[in-house]
C-alpha cells in the first residue's frame, strides 16, 4: 500500500471585499424595487388555485447582505405534509466589486452560485434578470 505524501501549497489570501457605499445601495433598491413591482411581480405572481398541494410563489423582493445583493422569492407551502407554511429562495445575485460594477449570478439547483456576467453595470444587471431565462423565480 503506498503511503500519500503531504506537501506544502500556497495560498493567499483573498483580498477583502469593497465596501459598498451608501449611495450605490440606495439608488440599487430603488431601482430594483421599480423591476421587482413593474416587471417581475406582475409576471410571476398568480393568484393561488383552489385545492392545490404544491408550493406557489406569493412575494418577490430584494435585500442586502454584506456586498451582495440579493431577489429573493417566497413560497407558500399549502400540503398537510409541509415542514413550514412559507419558506425563502433567492435567484439572482450581484456581487459588488468596485467601481459601480457587479458580478451576476444565478443559484444552480446544488445550492451553487454560478457567476454568468461578470463586471456589469448595475442597469446591465437588471436587464439581464428581466430577460434572461436564468434568473426566473
Amino acid at each position: 500500500m503506498t503511503k500519500l505524501r503531504k506537501t506544502w501549497v500556497y495560498s493567499p489570501q483573498k483580498p477583502p471585499a469593497p465596501k459598498v457605499p451608501a449611495s450605490i445601495k440606495a439608488e440599487a433598491e430603488q431601482k430594483a424595487r421599480q423591476l421587482v413591482e413593474t416587471t417581475l411581480i406582475p409576471q410571476y405572481i398568480k393568484p393561488p388555485p383552489k385545492d392545490y398541494g404544491f408550493n406557489y410563489l406569493v412575494d418577490i423582493y430584494t435585500k442586502w447582505y454584506r456586498h451582495y445583493f440579493y431577489f429573493c422569492a417566497k413560497y407558500c407551502s399549502p400540503g398537510p405534509n409541509a415542514l413550514s407554511p412559507d419558506f425563502e429562495t433567492k435567484f439572482a445575485r450581484l456581487e459588488y466589486v468596485g467601481e459601480n460594477r457587479f458580478n451576476l449570478s444565478f443559484l444552480r439547483h446544488t445550492g451553487e452560485w454560478i457567476e454568468v456576467y461578470p463586471n456589469l453595470s448595475f442597469d446591465e444587471c437588471l436587464t439581464a434578470i428581466k430577460v434572461d431565462p436564468f434568473f426566473r423565480p
